[in-house]
């Protein structure tokens, strides 16, 4: 179920006054293939029909979308899937609403969040931040890549390394074990999010096979 490597993180404040399904869709051309939908300032209506935009582009491309925290809204547009937190609805009550055929990604900030989610049930986690990021600063100092390792090791469901990962930190990421990245920033306020998308990809893939 979590087949991707690249998780994408919606911010519509982030792209330059694009509307945000277009430039989804211009990642999503580049090879992207999971896009998580996380837009807590906007109300149910509106969410509902963003996520019924989201969910068309990401069909068209074969691609995931995850609803950060609305399970109701993940179930009205048939989403992939939700991602919680550790505010959000626990992650063994989301499992016995939603079943065993749609993923629960979970935002995890230390080792021991991160195994309990797994022990919950979840298909896989968030850690971080990593490096330091203004969007993270509310959970403290970075955890780092040592942190990021131990994680990847104990776990048995993907680690996804969260929290100012760039192209250039891709390489440290996935040395430590990550099974892929998690990001906002890197693609949807980039200028060309197609050409960003794919060189992520090319990061990651060229890891891989060095590896």
């Amino acid at each position: 179920m979590v087949d991707f490597r690249l998780y994408l993180i919606t911010d519509r404040t982030q792209t330059a006054g694009r509307a945000l399904p277009a430039v989804v869709a211009d990642a999503l051309r580049g090879g992207l293939r999971a896009v998580q939908l996380r837009e807590k300032d906007l109300t149910g209506s509106q969410l509902f029909e963003l996520a019924g935009e989201l969910r068309k582009v990401t069909r068209e491309h074969g691609a995931q979308l995850l609803i950060n925290d609305r399970i109701d809204i993940a179930l009205a547009v048939a989403a992939d899937g939700v991602h919680l937190g550790s505010s959000s609805l626990p992650v063994a009550a989301a499992r016995r609403i939603l079943g065993s055929d749609r993923v629960i990604g979970y935002s995890a900030h230390s080792l021991d969040e991160a195994q309990q989610a797994e022990r919950d049930g979840a298909d896989f986690v968030t850690f971080g931040p990593v490096y330091a990021t203004p969007a993270k600063l509310p959970f403290g100092e970075p955890l780092g890549p040592s942190l990021l390792a131990q994680a990847a090791r104990k776990l048995s469901i993907p680690v996804f390394a969260l929290g100012g990962v760039k192209i250039s930190s891709v390489s440290e990421v996935m040395s430590s074990g990550a099974h892929g990245i998690a990001l906002i920033s890197a693609i949807i306020a980039a200028p060309d999010p197609t050409a960003a998308t794919a060189s992520l990809l090319r990061t990651i893939a060229h890891h891989d096979c060095s590896s």
